[in-house]
């Protein structure tokens, strides 16, 4: 009897073994199929050694006006609490490098991740493909999934999943592939096989933290959120604080800075993805037809864009600051 004992518990781990690798790579080809260049995976459990950090980040106010991310801070460190009995955190990057710039090179200058159009709209539809495959290919799974819509530690979960190692300027960066990506999550109840993270190799470096402009970058590994341009020209409601003029390198919509400047970033590639796509008119549009951009333009121009989030608003509040700078 014990025999026969063995023989079925030895067997039933072989079938869960057997399934666990057949899954993780049915649902690693389909992220491939639709587009991600990586999928890595990583164990359901509480972030230890994210705890302090965030904590500490909290504690000396470099999230900024940025109040969300206090919500939930449980929540943001157990992926457990989002997805009940959540057994894998499905981790996903979707490229956006393009070397399209903007013709005039005195026009106020937009992040490259905000040319085409929202990635949030994108990424949300690839997910939910990727989440019904993973319902019609395994059975019943139960999970959600994420772009940037929950409290989650994106990069730290990539970066336990394998897809790069976190660098001197927050961002997660690939040796292959260097740094402009999107990320988003899938959180599911299927136990899977888990990747392993890899190793830094930033080594002695300073570019990013020696070009921000706005010393963002208070230490390595290591970002004031508070001082960020993306921050002053996204996040930030109120006007923003004198003693920043001059120091914004006439960027109106987000920073690239520390990404353009990283040596890993020689290995972008191009993205595939139509959508994101600039438009022509966007690249074309001279300095002083951003200065006057009225609202019937903004809506129109960037009725599909990530942009929208600073509203017309902002986006002016942004353009007459850098007219100040001169």
């Amino acid at each position: 009897m014990f025999r026969d004992f063995l023989f079925q518990n030895l067997s039933n781990t072989f079938v869960e073994l057997t399934n666990k690798s057949t899954y993780t790579k049915l649902i690693k080809q389909k992220a491939k199929e639709l587009g991600f260049d990586y999928c890595g995976i990583s164990k359901a459990e509480f972030l230890e050694d994210d705890a302090p950090r965030l904590e500490s980040w909290l504690k000396n106010n470099m999230h900024g006006q940025m109040e969300y991310m206090q919500n939930h801070f449980d929540m943001r460190l157990d992926p457990r609490l989002l997805v009940d009995d959540a057994k894998s955190v499905i981790s996903l990057s979707y490229n956006y490098y393009t070397d399209k710039k903007q013709k005039d090179s005195l026009a106020p200058k937009i992040s490259k991740y905000a040319f085409g159009e929202d990635y949030h709209f994108v990424l949300r539809e690839k997910l939910t493909e990727l989440y019904e495959y993973i319902l019609e290919q395994i059975g019943e799974v139960n999970g959600r999934t994420f772009v940037d819509s929950a409290p989650i530690l994106e990069r730290a979960w990539a970066k336990r999943s394998g897809l790069g190692w976190i660098g001197k300027n927050a961002n997660l960066i690939n040796k292959n592939a260097g740094s402009f990506y999107f990320l988003c999550e899938a959180i599911i109840d299927l136990e899977l096989e888990y990747d392993s993270p890899v190793t830094d190799h930033c080594g002695t470096c300073t570019a990013c933290i020696d070009a921000c402009p706005t010393d963002a970058i208070v230490e390595p590994f290591k970002v004031d959120g508070s001082k960020c341009i993306s921050y002053f020209t996204i996040e930030l409601k109120d006007n923003i604080p004198l003693e920043m003029k001059g120091k914004f390198k006439n960027w109106a919509f987000g920073c690239d800075i520390c990404q353009d400047v990283c040596p890993w970033n020689r290995f972008s590639s191009i993205h595939h993805e139509e959508r994101f796509e600039p438009s022509t008119q966007l690249l074309n549009m001279t300095k002083v037809e951003w200065e006057n951009l009225d609202e019937i333009i903004f809506k129109d121009l960037f009725k599909k864009s990530a942009i929208k989030r600073t509203k017309y608003n902002g986006l002016v509040r942004n353009i007459v600051f850098l007219k100040k700078e001169i």
